[in-house]
């Protein structure tokens, strides 16, 4: 057993839906790698729960006619059986709607409180006349202010991108009860987050507490100045009452972090583990935290913030991971459009989507996406006929020839050794989260057995008088390869590695640092362990999603938009299309999606800002061509003057095509 003791957390699934397929992206990221650290003898524990409070929780069970407390109990029965049926291995698996989560969650606050950290104000918010309660910005919809777009929500337009507040939005009306919301004023309460500031610059900036693309993203903010955090909400309110200030209630953000504290509370009581060993502030355990891009801002500043505050340790480190999509659309749970867990279960084996979201996966915040094309062609190629078709071939012969004894002696000693040599290297792609390096190595070393046995040809000497011993070599050594690949798959696919260690009659497999090879020993009769993906069953998966995927494709790419206003050819002749040269292009500081265009058009230069950057890299942008508009009125934007604009096609994202084929096309011809 190592010195290490490690507390891994995955950021709770709230509790108004189902699990889908791009949950799974992080909850299969941690398990892999807590699997990782035990079968690398390390004292382990991997915990989570259901975040259980909130408007929407307590909305939803209205709507359902039932209590919050039903609701939640029956959606956490719901997810741990998802998790489950995927290898989700937790140690711990609890909910926020718990006694040790309100314990902790009032115990940080007055311990913030009484170190002046907690400040309370009126404020001024939506509040919905019929159902006598004030609106989450989520829970108001309207016309967004700046394109007209209907039946948005009351904080960001999904058609234009605009950000606004609620009170901006035109023609408002409340979700839950269709009625025009009022203002209406409320004392609310506030964690004094700038007293962290400093604490905050030198935590975020520390070697390892964060990826390096997270710790830029946060230097932005923390220099931007940080905000005071409204912890507050107003009866009626399904959460924790705050323990000072009645008809008050914890916000949901508060205490779904401490949500981790409380299920390793409650596995401390259901075992010998010390929670000060892993909580005080002076602990020397690892604690880490796995969890979306989207909620680094509460994992990075509010949660490390926090529990300094109230004297208890801050995370190791902090994992980010990006979105999933699906055959390149984009996944919206507030929208519906996903595939659920359940419906992959329905029809496709666990293990294949464990693995191929370890060969997608790095240590990085880039998205993954779900290509069935690929997934299947993958599963095939490395799972079906490289890995487990070692087995199947070399098992008969041992089985039918020596009575499935493998042979006394290992004969490519020299090879055996290169396949142990890789573990460290292999270990270190786990341990830094590279899990797609980890697969390719992997599947390099399947390709080497593979080799070997296509060379040393058992079928051709299984035909030859006086080859038996030759031929039982050969066999053994395949079989003793595959053990060592699945003993470095093991942390994706537990179930293959479980059912090939009782094919292989061996106990469970540790990381095989120091493996030797099996000699004279007996396995059992090979089975089946994996087979191929075919068309039907992913036919069936989409089929059944269809109306969700029908919607992600609509709904993102914006391609079924209904036509604007005609207009007049005269209009149109107004336009100046020109082909432009791209000069320079770079990034601009601040702007997650801007890049800042100097584009040449023959008779000058124009400055054009183009949101373009999540499909291209500057660097593949200079002495390019594009199409502009080159007489548009310029605009001032914060960062600058945009002099032009640049013509884009494509439904958004990574798919966004601004480039001109040159075709003997100069820059300033005009574009008819």
């Amino acid at each position: 057993m190592s010195d290490r003791k490690i507390l891994i957390t995955s950021a709770l699934p709230y509790a108004n839906g189902p699990i889908h397929l791009g949950h799974l992206v992080e909850y299969i990221q941690t398990d892999i790698w807590s699997r990782f650290q035990k079968q690398r003898g390390n004292e382990c524990y991997y915990i989570c729960a259901d975040d259980t409070h909130g408007t929407p929780i307590m909305l939803k069970a209205d709507r359902e006619g039932i209590e919050p407390e039903d609701l939640i109990a029956q959606v956490g029965k719901e997810h741990l059986a998802d998790f489950t049926e995927f290898g989700i291995e937790f140690d711990n698996y609890h909910s926020t709607h718990s006694e040790e989560n309100k314990h902790f969650s009032s115990l940080i606050y007055k311990r913030l409180r009484d170190d002046g950290h907690i400040s309370s104000r009126s404020i001024t918010q939506a509040y919905d006349p019929v159902k006598e309660m004030f609106l989450p910005d989520r829970f108001i919809k309207g016309d967004c202010p700046k394109c007209n777009a209907k039946d948005q929500y009351g904080d960001s337009c999904e058609v234009c991108g605009a950000t606004y507040s609620p009170i901006e939005l035109k023609n408002a009306i409340s979700a839950v009860s269709g009625e025009k919301p009022i203002e209406k004023e409320s004392v609310h309460y506030f964690f004094k987050l700038a007293d962290f500031n400093a604490m905050l610059k030198a935590w975020t900036t520390s070697e390892g507490h964060l990826q390096p693309e997270v710790s830029n993203k946060l230097a932005e903010w923390l220099e931007n100045g940080l905000q005071d955090w409204d912890i507050s909400r107003d009866a009626p309110y399904f959460g924790f009452e705050i323990p000072d200030a009645p008809g008050k209630y914890f916000y949901v953000w508060l205490d779904a972090p401490v949500g981790y504290m409380a299920s390793f509370k409650n596995l401390c009581s259901k075992t010998d583990l010390d929670f000060n060993e892993f909580w005080a502030p002076d602990s020397k355990t690892e604690l880490y935290h796995f969890i979306g891009k989207d909620i680094i801002y509460f994992h990075a500043l509010f949660w490390p913030a926090m529990l300094h505050g109230a004297k208890f340790r801050t995370p190791s480190a902090v994992f980010a991971h990006g979105f999933l999509t699906i055959n390149g659309e984009k996944m919206s749970k507030s929208r519906g459009t996903f595939i659920k867990a359940r419906t992959y279960l329905d029809h496709l084996d666990p293990e294949y989507l464990r693995y191929y979201f370890a060969a997608k996966l790095s240590a990085g915040i880039d998205d993954i996406d779900l290509n069935f094309e690929d997934f299947t062609q993958r599963v095939n190629s490395d799972l079906v006929g490289k890995v487990v078709n070692i087995a199947s071939r070399c098992s008969g012969f041992i089985k039918k020839r020596f009575a499935g004894q493998l042979s006394p002696q290992c004969a490519e000693p020299e090879l055996f050794h290169q396949f142990t040599l890789a573990s460290e290297n292999i270990a270190e792609l786990y341990e830094t989260r590279e899990y797609g390096k980890a697969m390719r190595e992997i599947m390099t070393l399947a390709d080497k057995a593979n080799q070997y046995i296509d060379e040393k040809k058992p079928w051709l000497i299984a035909k030859e008088e006086g080859k038996d011993q030759e031929l039982h070599e050969i066999c053994s050594m395949g079989i003793n390869l595959f053990r060592l690949l699945v003993a470095y798959l093991k942390p994706v696919l537990p179930k293959l590695a479980t059912e090939s260690e009782d094919f292989l009659n061996i106990q469970s497999q540790p990381w095989p640092t120091n493996a030797q090879p099996l000699v004279g020993h007996e396995i059992k009769a090979f089975k089946a362990l994996m087979i191929r993906v075919e068309a039907p069953k992913i036919a069936a998966i989409i089929e059944d999603s269809k109306e969700n995927l029908e919607k992600t494709a609509v709904a993102p790419a914006k391609i079924f938009e209904p036509i604007a206003d005609e207009i007049e050819f005269d209009d149109f002749a107004k336009i100046d299309l020109r082909i432009a040269k791209i000069v320079k292009a770079e990034h601009v500081k601040g702007a997650d999606k801007l890049l800042q265009l100097t584009v040449d058009i023959g008779d000058e230069s124009l400055n054009i800002f183009a949101g373009i950057k999540s499909a291209y890299k500057p660097e593949d942008l200079e002495g390019k061509l594009t199409v502009v508009v080159a007489n548009l009125k310029p605009r001032k934007m914060k960062f600058g003057m945009s002099e032009g604009m640049v013509l884009a096609a494509g439904p958004g994202g990574a798919d966004l095509w601004v480039l001109h084929p040159d075709d003997g096309a100069i820059a300033g011809m005009r574009v008819k």
